[in-house]
């Protein structure tokens, strides 16, 4: 998402002229009367509890045919046959009694036939409220809560405003059953554009649905209704964003992405401001606007800024001038460094009023050395339900502003919401998703003109532009962070135009498991290619579900394979509302508690629990894995405690229920495992209290170095020449220089060592010289040597032309009378004459499956 910064445009409305100068031929003429001053805007809520509403509850349509469709939800209907109360509005099982933690007010008719199943599918509210001539045109948006059970569509003056677990209303009919069963009521905050509103008479509708003929319940309130004043032009309106959140870049140690909500309507651009956090110069950078979502009309905002050091501290606020955040700190990746924590979040999806920002203090708490969080799923109920998304950030509102939030997309990002706007809009991920040029061999299905390749190409290219920001990847201090999506939506995965194609070939037959498997083929060149000591994945649906009557056989048979191959070290995932950790089989040793391979994993961070499969239809065990633990009932979080040998595990128990499967307290380690990783890449998994074998590191690379036997010889002498740390059976030449002298060659012995005893040339000159070791590949090691004058005579006299003499010399033990003098020359040998520390990656054999489409 890149899309230009708009132009700066402040809202005009609710001014009023109070004079007019004009200048006509050098003549001004005299002001008129002042006018009379704006009315004020309401700052009350215009829906209270007493506001009295016109209902329909008897099942019937507002609008019957040859009526439009919506002309019920228009100012000029005529509601005076309908009934009339005051909410809240509610029924439990018939009768008048509370609806969750709600209490209804009125009575709504629960049944078509007043006594039993079916109930009445849709439910019809109208109510109005005044404003003062001049009032409307000072007024910049709305905001409205309700409260509702199962789903709602919210109208003003006949325009649709805010609608809610929308994703099986038709539009095609007022009465239907629609929404999901979410249990207790759902309450939402929704925001409008002040241009629907008018002077007078101001009309809300609202359409309440059943989720199906069997519902127990049935609830809905408008707690509030308030209205937002518009500002001078030019001023912005004082209302700092929210929502503020920090996402990786593909180089965090040099990059940061920032998101976040502008506070107001009239914010129609923003800005990061940064700075190193110890104080001086800030920079300001430019974000786009990246929309608006779910009726809400203030707008998203992305930016990513670049050219930052690593292992730095930053300071940085966003909004606009006259507008802007506070000012918040982060820390740049440090690649030098390999010691961190990260936290990993199974669903939070249920109670993020109230679950949901407890855990995640609790997490917080647990890790002080955090760089993030990983989160694999389903960080919502429902995506459309602006409300949940007010209370997610709200949770995660300390920890997102100064440390990077990684999250993957799950099934209920889709709900209300199927091509992901509000995902899209709220979180900026690096655009390294799954593309025609990353998928290896899987490309060529695309290629070439028949009807099947021209499919393929279409879904391809659609995925690789349209998918972005649901799958991608990061690297962190020696930790590859992948995320995938593991969800397959055939809307969202779908092009507009797709090219027709028949035959059981066609890749439109197959959408999901072919979405998994362009996924898979990426995602094994990442693991393939990681430069990274640790490879950790996150994702939403998992490969071993653990919760009754679930099961993900299309995963399994792409990623697993993909897993397994590549010895990935970590496997994070969620959607069961359970918990879960164990391994492949084939990755068991003789060892209790100890094992090799990756370790998968599914967590539940949410109020959302499902009851654990049963022994005889354990997906885990009936597919060749092992669960080393399982339980149910329980919330956790875990953190992932990261050095440069070790991955420390530990997962902690946030809540309880009454069924849980655990007599630990709450704030008790749930769950630990240790995996330990050595630089040559072999790896154990061991459970507490068990120790992983002893792996032998290749022994440091030696430096090579030669010894003399003295420190001085007469020309004409003999000198032992000595030395350590060759490749054995290197042939080494010897060389006495000034002018370049051979003293022959000698090889390595197979300990790395060598001795020889040369003669040192009579002709040469007294002073210092250098003698030289030189490897086959030109690498020199040389040492320092005084040659005095030859016994009894004088000292030779250098001359340009005494070339000197060469001789190999005679193989002898040194007659030396001093101590060997080792005068030390370091060098790291070149390729093939060192010692190296071969890296061997330990691969898993597994059976490969593939499920028909």
């Amino acid at each position: 998402m890149t899309s230009p910064t708009p132009a700066v445009r402040w809202r005009r409305r609710g001014l009023t002229s109070v004079a007019l100068l004009a200048v006509l031929g050098g003549a001004v003429v005299a002001p008129a009367a002042l006018a009379a001053p704006d009315p004020e805007v309401p700052t009350g809520s215009l829906v209270t509890g007493d506001t009295p509403w016109h209902y329909l509850d008897d099942g019937s349509d507002p609008s019957p045919a040859p009526a439009a469709l919506r002309d019920w939800t228009l100012p000029a209907y005529d509601d005076s046959a309908w009934k009339t109360a005051p909410g809240s509005f509610g029924a439990k099982s018939g009768a008048l009694a509370p609806v969750g933690p709600h209490t209804p007010k009125t009575l709504l008719n629960h049944y078509l036939d007043g006594s039993a199943a079916p109930t009445v599918p849709t439910y019809f509210f109208r109510t109005t409220f005044e404003l003062e001539a001049g009032v409307a045109d000072q007024v910049a948006a709305l905001q409205s809560t309700v409260t509702f059970d199962d789903a709602l569509i919210v109208w003003i003056n006949g325009e649709e405003v805010a609608r809610y677990v929308d994703g099986r209303i038709t539009d095609t009919t007022n009465v239907e059953y629609a929404g999901d069963s979410n249990g207790d009521p759902l309450t939402s905050t929704f925001s409008a554009e002040g241009d629907l509103l008018r002077d007078g008479t101001n009309t809300i509708a609202v359409s309440l649905f059943q989720d199906r003929a069997s519902s127990s319940d049935i609830y809905f309130d408008m707690s509030s209704l308030t209205l937002v004043k518009a500002s001078d032009p030019g001023t912005p309106v004082v209302a700092p964003p929210t929502r503020v959140i920090l996402t990786p870049t593909e180089k965090p140690e040099v990059s940061q992405s920032f998101s976040w909500l502008a506070g107001d309507a009239s914010h129609t651009v923003g800005q990061v401001e940064i700075g190193l956090a110890t104080g001086g110069a800030t920079r300001t950078v430019d974000a786009y606007d990246a929309g608006v979502v779910n009726g809400n009309p203030n707008k998203h905002f992305s930016v990513t800024v670049t050219d930052l050091a690593p292992a730095t501290a930053y300071r940085y606020r966003v909004g606009l001038p006259g507008s802007w955040s506070d000012w918040y700190e982060f820390r740049t990746a440090d690649p030098k460094a390999s010691d961190f924590q990260f936290i990993y979040y199974g669903d939070a999806q249920i109670g993020l009023d109230t679950t949901w920002p407890s855990v995640v203090k609790q997490a917080e708490a647990q890790a002080p050395r955090s760089i993030g969080s990983v989160h694999a799923g389903d960080l919502i109920n429902t995506s459309s339900n602006e409300n949940e998304w007010v209370n997610w950030f709200k949770g995660m509102k300390d920890s997102a502003v100064r440390t990077n939030v990684m999250a993957a997309p799950g099934n209920h990002e889709y709900s209300g919401d199927k091509l992901l706007t509000a995902w899209k809009a709220a979180f900026e991920y690096p655009h390294n998703n799954p593309s025609t040029s990353s998928i290896g061999e899987l490309a060529n299905l695309a290629k070439g003109d028949s009807e099947v390749a021209q499919q393929y190409r279409a879904f391809f290219d659609h995925w690789s532009s349209f998918a972005a920001e649901t799958a991608y990847y990061t690297d962190y201090q020696g930790v590859r962070f992948i995320t995938l999506n593991a969800t397959r939506d055939t809307t969202f995965l779908t092009p507009a135009g797709l090219p027709s194609c028949t035959g059981a070939e066609c890749p439109s037959s197959q959408i999901g498991t072919l979405w998994t498997r362009f996924q898979a083929a990426w995602l094994d060149l990442l693991l393939q290619n990681s430069p990274s000591k640790w490879n950790v994945v996150t994702f939403h649906q998992p490969v071993f579900s653990a919760s009754a009557g679930r099961d993900e056989p299309v995963l399994r048979a792409e990623w697993l394979p993909v897993f397994q191959r590549n010895d990935i070290d970590l496997v994070l995932m969620g959607h069961d509302h359970t918990y879960a950790r164990g391994y492949v089989n084939t990755d068991a040793t003789e060892t209790p508690g100890l094992t090799t391979g990756p370790v998968y994993v599914v967590s539940n961070s949410g109020a959302k629990h499902y009851d654990l499969e049963t022994p005889e239809k354990n997906v885990w065990t009936n597919n060749g894995a092992t669960q080393v633990l399982r339980g149910q009932g329980v919330t956790t979080y875990q953190v992932i405690d990261v050095s440069k040998n070790q991955l420390v595990y530990r997962s902690y128990l946030a809540e309880k229920q009454p069924d849980a499967t655990t007599d630990l307290p709450v704030g008790a380690v749930y769950d630990t495992f240790t995996v330990t990783k050595s630089d040559a890449g072999e790896k154990w998994v061991t459970e507490a209290g068990v120790t992983p074998p002893v792996t032998e590191e290749p022994e440091p690379e030696k430096p090579a170095t030669v010894g003399l036997g003295a420190s001085s010889v007469a020309a004409g002498g003999t000198l032992a020449v000595s030395g350590s740390g060759f490749a054995a059976g290197a042939e080494l030449a010897l060389e006495l220089r000034s002018d370049p002298v051979s003293l022959g060659t000698v090889t390595v012995a197979t300990d790395g060592t060598f001795s020889r005893t040369v003669t040192i040339p009579a002709g040469t000159p007294a002073g210092t010289h250098t003698l030289a070791v030189i490897l086959p590949d030109g690498t020199e090691v040389t040492a320092s040597l005084t040659v005095t004058a030859a016994a009894g005579g004088g000292a030779v006299v250098p001359d340009e032309s005494d070339s000197g003499g060469a001789t190999d010399g005679d193989l002898a033990t040194t007659g030396a009378d001093s101590m060997p003098f080792v005068i030390g020359a370091i060098v790291l040998l070149a390729a093939g004459l060192g010692l190296f520390a071969l890296r061997r990656r330990r691969a898993t054999a597994v059976v490969e499956t593939t499920e028909a489409g």
